[in-house]
Parts: structure tokens; sequence; C-alpha cells
């Protein structure tokens, strides 16, 4: 048993032995108001012949009782009032109660906060962020409601991370009302005869009226802070659009989509290409590369289904065409056109916020709004590398130009970057033909990923001939050579085309946001409700971070077009709770919630579910036996906190999973649910059984055992 884990355990008896005492003693008797009449004398001589014993005593039986929430604190206030007048007894009453609530603070905290924090930790961690931007608020709210027992906000505030000293100041300031009129009330003690002469229904009515005057504070102090950041600016009379948006990717798309559909009148700002990187550079041609790919393989394979195939041969110019064709056959549904349908007026320009309500396009015209959502997307990191310039590299926003020009795949390609995009590019341009060395710092690719699905991932691209190099730098380029360094020295790498794919960064220069002193680190600084500095301009997708997916774009969209449009009536906090990615290898790897290595990080007591693929009747038949699906699983529930997919299609497999964490459906109810058969998402079902069967009732089971065998006789 750990020191802690003892430490709470004497605690706890501790506490329950003050509990017991208090009530097998019969104490509750003695806290009446005729009791406190009764010894008033007594008190009031003891503190005549010894003030600092009786001040003393006085003060650390109100800290007990209130630090273990025993009842009667009400009469030990009257008591304070009618013994040491209303100044001394005030002072006794407010330090005493402030130091009993500090106490049961921290015993909650030391109890309880690592249990909930194992089992409820991403809901904990949103409530901390509450807290930590509006806690004093509203605990100070709290203490000034009498309805509102204090205990409970001892007992609530302690799971938090709210720091101690600010906990002490604003509960002794919150409390310090009630404490005033209940001393006071104690020094006309005679004239009182029960509660209901203290605390009227309208002077309850008024201390509830007082507990909304922190709120009204802060609802004041933000507007005096918004008109702070604005004082600088000339707001327009009148504004020209509801909402100007920049960028036309996919959360540029969506928020004005959103806009047009509650018929706003809406702009939309285009410097590049309708759709983004995700329709011209990005998701599209990747996967549409991935496809011809997969294709070359399975051809390569088709002796496994009986099939006879001449040598395979890869016509890589008609590959990249068919990319391109991709492209062209989805691009009418981003296009300038099919927007204009919908209502949005599209501008094709470069936008410039030049204040907080006006938007230039091109130098030349200015367009003012309400509302800016800013949606300029991303762009790939180049790293400083000696020589990679004037050797010439491709990224994913070159790459698709550059290549089709070629009428074959590079013979040899270099690939900087283990990450998702790395990884797929490095599979596929193996399966087309290119001898591909994929190099990457760190010690494993898809480092993001849980380890066993990148170990699965590493090697199938090892089999199908990617030489891996991780542990490696790399340190310069010569020629078309590229030299990384490792523990054991530095190694060659020849290539005649090398793909830099290390990673993403926003696009943020050239948009005025420094000039409007909008924070632009490595993305834009945005609240929960996707504003920035200024409340009327939101961000969203890779200039907003934290996540990098087109989904994740479109979902912040959403919250951004409606708190942009409806925000004075209702604002929205974003929810990132959920979030899903895939990543497109073969076999696929899909991913929502935590990791094995992420829960224990959180420290989050879990449970492990493994199913192996191999068992899967559909992934035998498929060829695709290779993979699994991971579950982690709340210990003692069937509450899923993640899963891990790793196989054929496992990006439509994880959205079973996906929907089951966002609507609370535990493993019990996803095992109950018919799949069809032969199925790869019965995979998901087969899970839920391994872990049911994980906890088979064996008493019940032995006892039906018993039954069956008296059945026999």
């Amino acid at each position: 048993m750990s020191k802690g884990m003892a430490g709470r355990i004497a605690l706890s008896l501790l506490i329950a032995g003050a509990v017991a005492t208090f009530f097998l003693l019969g104490l509750g008797d003695w806290l009446t108001l005729d009791t406190v009449k009764a010894r008033q004398a007594d008190v009031a001589t003891l503190l005549a012949d010894q003030p600092a014993v009786a001040i003393g005593l006085f003060f650390l039986v109100y800290v007990a009782m209130t630090a273990l929430s025993f009842p009667g604190a009400g009469l030990f206030s009257l008591a304070a009032g009618a013994i040491f007048g209303l100044w001394l007894g005030t002072a006794i009453v407010s330090f005493g109660s402030t130091a009993g609530a500090c106490l049961a603070f921290l015993g909650s905290r030391y109890l309880f906060r690592g249990w909930v924090e194992r089992r409820y930790g991403p809901r904990l961690a949103a409530v901390d962020r509450g807290i930590e931007r509006d806690g004093i608020f509203y605990l100070l709210t709290l203490r000034l409601n009498p309805a509102v027992p204090y205990f409970l906000i001892n007992l609530a505030m302690g799971l938090t991370r709210m720091r101690l000293p600010v906990y002490a100041l604003v509960s002794q300031i919150g409390m310090l009302p009630a404490t005033i009129i209940y001393v006071n009330a104690g020094t006309q003690l005679a004239q009182i005869s029960s509660p209901s002469d203290i605390l009227s229904p309208e002077l309850i009515a008024s201390l509830v009226l007082l507990s909304l005057f922190p709120l009204i504070a802060k609802l004041a102090t933000d507007r005096l802070r918004r008109r702070r950041i604005y004082r600088r600016w000339k707001r327009p009379k009148r504004y020209d659009r509801n909402l100007i948006v920049i960028g036309a990717g996919a959360g540029g798309l969506v928020t004005s989509y959103v806009a047009a559909a509650v018929r706003a009148k809406v702009t939309l700002i285009e410097a590049r290409e309708m759709g983004g990187d995700c329709l011209n550079t990005g998701c599209v041609p990747s996967k549409t590369l991935i496809r011809s790919a997969r294709a070359a393989h399975e051809a390569r394979r088709s002796a496994e289904f009986g099939i006879e195939a001449k040598e395979v041969s890869v016509r890589f110019r008609d590959v990249i065409e068919r990319v391109h064709e991709a492209i062209a056959a989805i691009a009418p549904a981003d296009s300038v056109e099919r927007y204009t349908e919908l209502g949005v007026d599209v501008r094709c320009g470069h936008a410039r916020i030049v204040d907080p309500w006006t938007v230039e396009i091109d130098r030349a015209e200015r367009i003012t709004s309400r509302a800016i959502v800013i949606a300029a997307g991303g762009e790939p990191v180049v790293p400083d590398l000696p020589g990679l310039a004037e050797a010439g590299y491709l990224t994913s926003d070159t790459m698709w130009e550059a290549l089709r020009k070629r009428d074959e795949a590079p013979a040899r390609l270099a690939i900087l970057g283990g990450g998702p995009i790395g990884t797929e590019l490095a599979q596929a341009f193996a399966r087309l033909g290119s001898k591909v060395t994929q190099i990457e710092h760190g010690g494993r690719l898809l480092s993001t990923e849980d380890e066993d699905a990148a170990a699965l991932v590493q090697d199938v691209l090892r089999e199908e001939g990617v030489e891996i190099l991780t542990g490696h730098e790399a340190v310069r380029v010569e020629g078309k050579t590229l030299m990384v360094r490792s523990a054991s020295g530095e190694t060659e790498v020849p290539f005649d085309e090398i793909i830099v794919a290390v990673g993403r960064k926003a696009r943020l220069s050239g948009y005025g946001l420094e000039d409007l002193g909008i924070e632009t680190g490595k993305t834009v600084g945005a609240n929960d409700r996707l504003e920035t500095l200024y409340p009327n301009i939101y961000a969203v997708g890779d200039v907003a971070g934290p996540c990098q997916f087109t989904h994740f774009a479109a979902h912040q969209a959403w919250y951004a077009a409606v708190n942009a449009l409806f925000g004075a009536v209702k604002r929205f906090r974003a929810d990132y709770s959920i979030v899903p990615r895939v990543t497109f290898t073969d076999p696929e790897i899909a991913q929502v919630g935590h990791t094995e290595a992420s829960a224990r990080e959180a420290e989050i007591d879990f449970e492990l579910v493994r199913y192996d693929l191999g068992h899967l009747d559909r992934a035998v038949a498929e060829g695709a036996a290779r993979g699994f699906v991971k579950i982690l699983v709340q210990r003692g529930k069937d509450r899923i906190l993640g899963a891990t997919i790793v196989g054929a299609h496992a990006g439509e497999m994880i959205a079973e999973i996906v929907l089951a964490m966002k609507q609370g459906i535990g493993l019990n109810r996803i095992l109950g649910t018919i799949h069809a058969y032969p199925t790869m998402s019965e995979a998901n079902k087969y899970a839920a059984g391994e872990w049911r069967k994980a906890h088979k009732p064996e008493r019940l089971l032995r006892w039906a055992e018993r039954y069956h065998r008296w059945r026999r006789r």
C-alpha cells in the first residue's frame, strides 16, 4: 500500500470517528437556541476572566464544526454576537468559517481529487479550464447565495485545481454578508426565538439577489474590456455585411454555407483555389494516389486469390492525371458558382484586415462587416537544411504539378518526416515503383499513434521495400544526396526527388493580424468560443488549432458561424472532447479518444480490450486479416475512453465507436446491437464481447451449472 493511500485511509477513519462521536454522544442535542441562551452567561464569565482562552476555544470549535460540516454553525454565529459583540464576533466567525472551509476544501482534494480525475479526466479537465477562467466569479456567486449549502461548495471546489489562497479570500468575502447578519442578530439574542426571526423570506431574497452581483460585475467587466480593446478604432455607423470569411478551405466553406443558410449577408474571400488545401493539394490528391498504389499492390498479390496476372506495369503519368481528374470531379461542389448560387458573395483576391470591422481586398476594395472569420488554412513546414533549396524539393503543396511532368515514378525517393503524410506517401510511392527511403528523427514512425498500431504499419512498410531510418536527423543536402546523422555516424541517402513532410504550420502572415495586435504564435490566439483578441473576429481550422484535420475545421466552422451571427443572443463553446483521426496507410489506423500512452500520462485507470482481425471472417475472406481493434474502457464500467483500430477500412469502422463515445453508449449496448454478417464492423461487437467475457459473473455461472446438472437427472 502506498503512503498516499495509507494517508487517505487514516484521514477517512479520523473524520468518520469524529462524526460518529458527534452523533453517538448526542452533541447535536446541545446545539439549540435555548442552550446557547442558557450558556451565554458562563461563556461571558470565561471571557471576562481569560479572554484569550475564551476566544481561542470558541474559534477552534467553530473551525472544527465548519470543517466537518456539523450542523449548528448558524447558532454559533449567533453566540459569537451575543458573547463577543458585533465586530469581534464577526472577525472570529469570519476567520473561523474561512479556516474550516479551507480544511474541508483540502480534505476533499486529498481524498477524492485523484479518484475523480482517474475516472472522469476529460470532464474534470473541462471544469478546471472553466474554473481557471471564471472560477472567482462562480465561487463568489455561490458563497453569497444562502440557498446553496456551504459544505457542498467546499467539497465540490476541492475537486478542482483552484488555488487555496484564492479560495480562502473569495470564500471569506462571499460569506461576510451572512456572517454580519447572524452575528448582529446575536447581539439581540434575547429577542430571537427561531431562525426565521433572523432570515425572513425578504432577507433571503435580498441575499439571493446580492449573489447575482458577481455575475453582473463580470458582465460589466467584460463589456469594459471590450470597449478598451476597441477604443483605438472607429466603428462603422453601419455594416456592408453580417460576416466576412477569409479562406475557402473546409473551415471557410462551412462557415459561409451556414451563414448563407440562415440568410445572413456573407462574403467569402479566397486568394488561391476554392476548396483549399484539402481538395487541391492534400486529402483528395493523396487519397487518389493511395488508391492507385493499392490497385498496383493488389495486382501483384493476385496469385493469393487464385488469379494469374501478368507483370504489373505502372503508367505513372496516368496515375497523376487521375489525381487531377479526381480534383476536377469534386471541385464543382466547392466552386465559386455553387457558393454564389447558395447566396454567398465570393471574391477572388488577397484579404487583409485593416481594422476590427473592415477587410481590404487586393489593396483596392474595402468591405465592412459586423464579424470576421479567419480560415486561411496551413502550409508545409520546410526546415532550414543547407543545400535543400539548391537541390530542389517537393512538398504536399507543390508535388502534384511537378509530378505531372514525369512519365515514371522517381526511381529514388527520399521522404523527410515520419508523420501521417510522410508515411502515407512512402507506402504509396513504394507500391508505384520508387525505391523509398523515409527519414524520421524520432524513435518510430507515427509517434502520436498507438505504439502497437505504429509498429504494425512500420513492419508492413519495411516488408514492402521502404527503407525506414528512425533515429536519424537530416543535416544537409549535397547535390542529389541527403546526409543524415544517427548515433552511429553519418549516412548518405541518394535521391532523384525529395519530399519534405515534417509537418504543417498555420498560414498567418499577410492578413493584418500583427497590426491589430492579435496573437500569432503557432496559431492565432483564440478562446473556446473561437474568438480572438477582438470578440467579433474568429479563427477556425489550421489557424486556430489544435488539430489539423479537415473534419475538425468543419466542426469549428459551425461554432464560429453561429457565434459570429447570433453571439448577442447565445454563444457556444466548441466541443473537442471526441475527435477521430485516420492515417490512410494500408492497413489504415483509426483513432479516437485516449491511447494507452495518453491514458497513463493522464493517470486514468482503465482496462484494455483487444480483438485481432485474424479471427474476423470478413477480414480472412478479404485477405486483410492483419490488424486489431483495441478499446480502452473505464475500469469497473463499460464506458469507452478511447479506441484504436488497425485494418482495412478502419476509418469507416471507427465511426461506430465515435458515436458511442459521443452519445454515452457503452460496450454492453454495442454487444447487444445486431451487426450484419460478414462485415468488418463486426470487429467492434466482438471486441465488446471480449470485454464482456472478461467480466462474466463466475458465481452466477456456477449456480447455472448446478441447475443444468440437476435438470439432466
